[in-house]
């Protein structure tokens, strides 16, 4: 993550959820950044993170516009808050 900006997680799911969530973004003119803790750990050597869990992150003043195209894209990610 970009030490200069800051970033809110706006969905965590698949790694193709993440990546088509990602290309929406992209065409609506939002930043976002992927952290994938399972592969991560697995580099490093040591466990971290759920297999198949990659959390998508987005520039903090596009939260809103980021979370409202994940859920509608979703849904069923979010039927629980």
């Amino acid at each position: 993550m970009s030490s200069d900006e800051s970033y809110e997680r706006v969905y965590t799911g698949s790694d193709t959820n993440v990546q088509y969530l990602q290309e929406l973004f992209g065409k609506a003119g939002i930043s976002s950044r992927v952290r994938n803790d399972f592969d991560s750990g697995l580099r490093a050597g040591f466990g971290g993170g759920l297999p198949g869990q990659v959390q998508l992150f987005v520039v903090k003043n596009h939260y809103d516009e980021a979370l409202k195209i994940a859920k509608t894209t979703f849904p069923k990610d979010y039927k629980d808050e």
